[in-house]
């Protein structure tokens, strides 16, 4: 798998919260042309697909952990979690669409660092949204109480 383009944000080093008002711009790699983001800007968000590639391979969990290590909030899978640290480090974040120029897609709230490799980018559509009531326990609202608050 190759990125497809590569991140550009204000933020060098991962950071747990405070990701509201974001913005970054994702310039697709050599071989993409401003043809392969015709359309997009149609859509109001897309989902992008990227590598956490600061996560040294020694740092990978496979199996149950606090999320942020907070022993407050019960031991769960890494699967049951959205923690970088995970097995093929992909990271998804679904972000607004501020413009697209040419080969340069700029979005808001997308918490990706500097220099992030993105894989794949897809517009949202409403009937790939959940189509139920979505369910989570407690701790995880309390793990995302400040995630997309603005510094």
């Amino acid at each position: 798998m190759a990125a497809i383009g590569y991140v550009s944000a204000i933020r060098a080093h991962t950071e747990d919260d405070f990701w509201g008002g974001e913005q970054a711009c994702i310039t697709l790699s050599a071989g993409f042309t401003p043809e392969a983001l015709q359309g997009l800007e149609t859509f109001s968000h897309v989902e992008v697909l990227f590598i956490f590639h600061e996560v040294a391979a020694n740092k990978i969990t496979t199996t149950a952990r606090h999320p942020r290590n907070n022993p407050d909030w019960p031991k769960v899978g890494i699967f049951a979690q959205r923690g970088k640290n995970r097995p093929n480090r992909i990271g998804s974040t679904i972000c607004r669409i501020s413009r697209v120029e040419g080969s340069k897609l700029y979005v808001t709230e997308l918490d990706a660092i500097d220099g992030t490799p993105v894989i794949d980018i897809k517009p949202v559509m409403a009937e790939f949204l959940p189509r139920q009531e979505v369910l989570q326990p407690q701790w995880s609202h309390e793990l995302m109480r400040e995630y997309w608050l603005q510094k």
